[in-house]
C-alpha cells in the first residue's frame, strides 16, 4: 500500500498553524482538506477527548453559520492524534484564503460563555465529555501562536 501523503509530513517539524493537507477532485468540484494544527506533535501534550469535542461542537456551528463560508463547509472534525482538526471546504484553496475565517472561529470559541450547543443525549453521542474552560485556553493558544499573526512556516507544510 502507498503511504498517504499526511504521513510523509515530518512531524517533528509542524508548527501550530493551517495547512493545506490535500486536494482532492470529485467530478468538477476541489474539495480542499485543511489541517489545522493547534499542538506542536511529539513535543507537547495531545489534547484530552473532551476540550476537542468542545472545540469540534463550537467550530462546526461557527463555520457552518458564517454567511460567507458556511456554503462551502464540507466537514470539521478531530484528528486522530489529538494535535488539531481537519477541516474540509468545497473549492481550490491555499491556507492564507482561510486565515481570517479560522481567526475568527477560533476568537469565537474563546471567547464563548454560554451552553455548549447539542449537549444531551438525543444530540450527541457522547454529551458529557466537554470542557468548555480547556477549550477555550486552547483556542486562545492557537490565536497567540499560529492565527494573530501567522507566517509562512504556520502555512506552508516543512519540507
Amino acid at each position: 500500500m502507498e503511504t498517504i501523503a499526511s504521513f510523509t509530513v515530518n512531524h517533528e517539524d509542524l508548527l501550530p498553524g493551517i495547512y493545506v493537507s490535500r486536494k482532492d477532485h470529485i467530478g468538477k468540484e476541489t474539495i480542499t482538506t485543511f489541517d489545522l494544527r493547534m499542538c506542536m506533535p511529539n513535543r507537547e501534550p495531545v489534547m484530552n477527548t473532551a476540550e476537542l469535542h468542545t472545540i469540534e461542537h463550537l467550530a462546526a456551528i461557527y463555520l457552518r453559520n458564517d454567511p460567507d463560508w458556511k456554503d462551502s463547509i464540507v466537514y470539521f472534525g478531530p484528528m486522530g492524534c489529538r494535535t488539531g482538526c481537519y477541516l474540509l471546504v468545497a473549492g481550490d484553496h491555499e491556507s492564507k484564503d482561510i486565515v481570517d475565517l479560522i481567526r475568527k472561529t477560533f476568537r469565537f470559541i474563546a471567547e464563548y460563555d454560554e451552553e455548549i450547543p447539542a449537549t444531551d443525549p438525543a444530540s450527541c453521542g457522547n454529551y458529557l465529555d466537554h470542557n468548555l474552560p480547556m477549550a477555550k485556553f486552547l483556542a486562545k493558544k492557537y490565536l497567540k501562536e499560529a492565527l494573530e499573526h501567522p507566517t509562512e512556516k504556520n502555512l506552508v507544510y516543512p519540507e
